[in-house]
């Protein structure tokens, strides 16, 4: 599985509001998540929306409007977010649980390149499955805390 900007765009974009949730209504600018992960504004509209139409996030219009997620970040995962924005977290279709799609092996059972493809879609699920949007914040706040090492560069 390969993420497309998209789907980075959409994983950064939703981090930013699940480190800024809150249980009352209140909402994130379009700007400031656009400044705070260098994302084009009108490419994130276009995530956001498509975000809103899966459930996931919600807008306030005018003045003071922005965006703001539906549910609490720990009750939406990585999985159901890329799902959404990219499809299949299967690397080939034939071991897509929710795309399956037949692939032209002579015989699916005995594919050695199937099996190891299923192995490999099991990790990524099990991983996107296993982390909110909770734990990418929790993770963002304690990544920022270490202190940064100006000898760490290559030649």
């Amino acid at each position: 599985m390969k993420l497309s900007v998209r789907g980075e765009y959409a994983l950064r974009a939703m981090q930013v509001l699940a480190r800024d949730y809150q249980e009352d209504d209140s909402v994130v600018r379009i700007q400031e998540i656009s400044e705070k992960q260098n994302i084009p504004k009108r490419f994130l509209e276009q995530i956001l929306n498509d975000l809103k139409s899966a459930g996931v996030v919600q807008s306030k219009r005018g003045v003071a409007g922005g965006y703001r997620l539906k549910r609490n970040p720990d009750q939406i995962t990585l999985a159901e977010i890329i799902r959404h924005i990219e499809g299949p977290l299967a690397p080939v279709s034939c071991v897509s649980e929710k795309y399956y799609e037949k692939c032209s092996c002579p015989d699916e059972s005995r594919c050695a390149i199937r099996a190891v493809m299923k192995e490999l879609r099991d990790s990524i699920v099990q991983v996107m499955e296993a982390t909110t949007l909770a734990d990418l914040a929790a993770r963002s706040r304690a990544l920022e805390q270490q202190p940064l090492n100006p000898h760490d560069f290559m030649i």
